[in-house]
């Protein structure tokens, strides 16, 4: 079983930065691609980035490329999401979620276990 405890949302206003921290209660961490997903308001769950069990690639999806950047620590069983230029768009739940391979890209589906998520409001 994997625990997934996601932190650092919070309110900031449009242009700011917020990084996102994910904590994960596993031995098998290094193993797994890990991914970020959110949800605002009234809206579907959307993917917005995943990384490999080593780092060395990642994915994002077309709304947050060159603005986020996802990293991990493999030492911490931790994964970031640093979140630059902030836009109201931007406001959802932040969830945490991790999956066996990184071929799960952006299918919720293919994710085995999630976080309880992080409120990230940004205003205008």
């Amino acid at each position: 079983q994997v625990q997934l405890v996601e932190s650092g949302g919070g309110l900031v206003q449009a242009g700011g930065s917020l990084r996102l921290s994910c904590a994960a209660s596993t031995r098998t961490f290094s193993s797994l691609a890990l991914g970020w997903f959110r949800q605002a308001p009234g809206k579907e769950r959307e993917f917005v980035s995943q990384i490999s069990w080593s780092g060395s690639n990642t994915y994002y999806a077309d709304s947050v490329k060159g603005r986020f950047t996802i990293s991990r620590d493999n030492t911490k069983n931790t994964v970031y999401l640093q979140m630059n230029s902030l836009k109201p768009e931007d406001t959802a739940v932040y969830y945490c979620a991790a999956a066996a391979s990184f071929r799960a890209r952006l299918t919720e589906s293919n994710y085995s276990y999630w976080g309880q998520g992080t409120q990230v409001t940004v205003s205008s």
